[in-house]
């Protein structure tokens, strides 16, 4: 009978926010609206940094990598997960499960090494602004991008493959994707050494990661009050303070849902915790790291006001040219 049951799982169906069934359309308005949201701000910090050439440093590249690592990351769970509200009925097999899971995980593990380069590109800025362009060259902003996804896709690997070679018993995922802890609820076998696996795994990334990224914003702190102008120390202050508010956003989610244990796990906690690191912090990412920053809008303004005013002038010209040729007829009538 069990291996009847083995043969038979050959795909997934998400049960999603099946609970909030009354609410399926107002979530798939809201979700979308932040969806595009962020895909619009992400666009938009990508583009500024690759065609504006002051902004060709390496505090910028990191920015885009991120951006575009975000961008990725919501494409591999939202679109599915929208396109899930309105037709309640998708499948997914076991191949399309893994490839998600493998994806998902490369992007997330990604965007936590990004914000520790981007930690450390900080530090060195702030601690030691002489030399920061001879430590931060293009070649070491490459090879620290580089190094960052290949841990991705390495981690990433060893978490799909420990998953997706168990049997698996039952075919409903209590989630809106592939995540790990959901899909492993599934098999009919004992998962401790997988549980073992991703906690190892997590516990390399988020804690790890984060011990980083706080490090480098102590000796920022410390350089800082070291500043003697006050309103140097308060814009240096309300810059960081900023980007550690997003950091603690971006591992703290990850480390509830992630290092929790077992036994605290509920669907209804697991939905919102991953709505908010799945939808919400890639929206959050821009607004912090990026737009509130005044060269960027600055050149966001210089970018619409290219466009706009050819269209003006444009307007203007025909008005004048409608005059030219609408003034004689009205005083001929």
């Amino acid at each position: 009978m069990q291996s009847k049951n083995l043969t038979e799982v050959t795909e997934f169906i998400f049960l999603r926010f099946s609970r909030f069934h009354e609410h399926q359309v107002t979530l798939f308005v809201v979700f979308l609206i932040l969806y595009t949201l962020t895909l619009a701000g992400n666009a938009i910090i990508v583009t500024i940094i690759h065609t504006d050439p002051q902004f060709h440093m390496p505090m910028y590249f990191f920015l885009s990598m991120l951006a575009s690592s975000e961008t990725m990351y919501t494409l591999v769970t939202i679109p599915r997960m929208l396109s899930g509200l309105i037709a309640q009925s998708q499948p997914i097999s076991l191949a399309g499960c893994a490839t998600q899971m493998f994806f998902f995980l490369t992007l997330a593990i990604n965007n936590c090494f990004l914000l520790t380069a981007m930690g450390y590109n900080h530090s060195v800025a702030i601690c030691n602004p002489l030399r920061y362009t001879l430590i931060m060259s293009k070649r070491v902003c490459v090879q620290l991008t580089c190094g960052v996804l290949g841990i991705g896709l390495a981690m990433a690997a060893v978490q799909v493959t420990s998953i997706f070679t168990l049997p698996f018993c039952h075919r409903v995922v209590g989630h809106f994707f592939c995540d790990i802890l959901p899909v492993m609820k599934l098999s009919c076998v004992d998962t401790t050494i997988n549980e073992i696996i991703n906690f190892v795994v997590s516990l390399a990334v988020i804690p790890v990661t984060m011990g980083l990224v706080f490090i480098s914003y102590v000796l920022i702190i410390s350089t800082i009050l070291k500043i003697a102008s006050v309103e140097g120390r308060k814009k240096a202050f309300v810059t960081y303070a900023s980007h550690l508010t997003m950091v603690i956003v971006r591992y703290g989610c990850p480390s509830i849902a992630y290092l929790k244990p077992k036994s605290e796990n509920s669907v209804e906690q697991d939905l919102l915790l991953s709505v908010t690191y799945t939808i919400i912090t890639p929206l959050l990412n821009p607004a912090v790291y990026s737009l509130r920053n005044k060269e960027v809008k600055d050149a966001l303004h210089r970018a619409v006001g290219r466009n706009i005013y050819p269209l003006t002038l444009f307007i203007k010209s025909k008005d004048r040219l409608w005059d030219r040729e609408g003034r004689p007829e009205q005083e001929s009538g």
